[in-house]
């Protein structure tokens, strides 16, 4: 659902795909071919959130942010299942893995994936093309071509999919 909250009703463009259990609140602003996915919160009550172009936000993640301390989501972006996004910046073509957790003020560079359940502490630097993994984080090695290219085709896969699913409701 879209919430309303204060002055603010979350902008989403229309070739966004919000599922029927996902709930977008407040000053959001959302993409062209985008994807938020069942279960998903998105609450921009505190500060804004933008997220970016052909990104998707997939089940049960939670994307929030701080007092004076906006959200913004890069294109591109794909964010996994029960992640957990707040008050942070996160760049353009970057992965968040399944249950890893971006808290306040990090800095996700452009093409980052960063692994399943690893955890980014509060105003971590990440630099471009990085692999990252573990809890705290920590840059493992720089990304190599063909993850690269995964980076570039895998929200492809998602924009596809929410196509779909919008011409079903």
């Amino acid at each position: 659902m879209i919430h309303k909250y204060r002055n603010h009703t979350p902008d989403l463009a229309a070739s966004c795909f919000v599922a029927s259990s996902a709930d977008v609140i407040g000053d959001v602003t959302i993409g062209e071919n985008c994807s938020i996915w069942y279960g998903v919160v998105i609450r921009g009550d505190m500060a804004p959130i933008t997220i970016g172009n052909g990104t998707n936000v997939q089940d049960l993640s939670m994307i929030h942010v701080d007092t004076n301390k906006p959200t913004d989501i890069g294109n591109d972006v794909t964010i996994g299942h029960a992640a957990i996004i707040h008050a942070c910046r996160i760049g353009d073509n970057s992965l968040i893995g399944m249950g890893a957790t971006i808290l306040d003020g990090a800095q996700i560079g452009k093409y980052v994936i960063i692994g399943a359940n690893s955890l980014v502490p509060q105003n971590k630097q990440i630099p471009d093309y990085s692999m990252v993994f573990g809890s705290p984080a920590k840059v493992i090695r720089k990304l190599n071509d063909e993850e690269i290219a995964f980076l570039q085709k895998h929200p492809g896969t998602y924009q596809e999919l929410a196509k779909e699913y919008l011409t079903q409701e």
